[in-house]
């Protein structure tokens, strides 16, 4: 458990992989076995608490849809833990880290095993927006 508290920010531009073990809601963080806390880069999703900041995107759906999106692309839920994260067994992710994203998060481009991008398979989900502010992903198909 001490490992997920001691995250560190991924160098801008490194390519790193991670395993998800815990997402908190649906642009993250995702925490990584590997260590890092993932924002997912480019997408916004409304907070934990149904809210939007004013200076991002607000999506129409709740909180709790692009969470369980995106827990179902990590391979589904496996419980929660105390502080309600969901626990995950994710396929690992190939990331571009775009540097940090406040506090101990990285904000990076990542591709599914699949080869398909995390944060355009959350936008097709239609429980996150893109924010074009960040957006320098690919043109989601």
């Amino acid at each position: 458990m001490l490992a997920l508290l001691a995250a560190s920010i991924v160098a801008s531009g490194q390519t790193f992989t991670c395993t998800p073990t815990h997402v908190w809601d649906g642009d993250g963080p995702v925490w990584c076995a590997e260590g890092p806390h993932l924002r997912i880069a480019g997408i916004a999703a409304r907070e934990m608490d149904g809210t939007c900041r004013t200076n991002q995107p607000c999506p129409a759906a709740s909180a709790i849809e692009p969470r369980d999106a995106l827990v179902q692309l990590m391979g589904g839920a496996r419980g929660t833990i105390s502080t309600g994260h969901v626990v995950v067994r994710g396929p690992r992710l190939t990331c571009r880290s775009e540097g940090g994203a406040g506090g101990n998060r990285t904000a990076a481009w990542c591709r599914l095993p699949s080869g398909a991008d995390l944060s355009c398979a959350m936008i097709k989900t239609g429980t996150v927006l893109r924010w074009d502010r960040y957006w320098k992903g690919p043109a989601c198909r």
